[in-house]
């Protein structure tokens, strides 16, 4: 059981007030986060192979998908453990491990981030 993962359930949980989906029976594992007024996904959880994010490897391990500014996104990727987008726009949407290569606290800054990104935004 990956603790990070869990980690980062509880932590959605506790900050935004979300419970994960799983929306698919063929992918019990992958988790869906969104914002309750308006529907729109913050963060996924999916398991893939390494291979599908360019690494060595058919080992399959966790990544969360958020959210990103697609002005900073580019400055974002260039870390370990953070890739443009795994099956999403890779100009607005970022994967990041989930296997202790990118900080707890990092990974809590960029939910924040893509929380705010996807939010209604308030009109005057």
């Amino acid at each position: 059981m990956n603790t990070l993962k869990n980690r980062i359930i509880h932590y959605i949980n506790d900050r935004f007030y979300v419970e994960p989906e799983y929306l698919w029976s063929k992918y019990p594992e992958y988790a869906v986060f969104r914002h309750k007024d308006n529907n729109k996904w913050f963060a996924v959880i999916l398991l893939v192979k390494k291979c599908k994010l360019g690494l060595d490897g058919e080992e399959m391990v966790y990544i969360l998908d958020i959210k990103g500014d697609s002005i900073i996104n580019g400055s974002l990727i260039m870390n370990d453990g953070i890739f443009p987008g795994y099956h999403m726009n890779k100009q607005t949407w970022l994967s990041v491990l989930l296997d202790g290569t990118v900080m707890y606290e990092t990974i809590c800054d960029l939910l924040e981030m893509s929380y705010d990104l996807t939010k209604n935004k308030t009109t005057k």
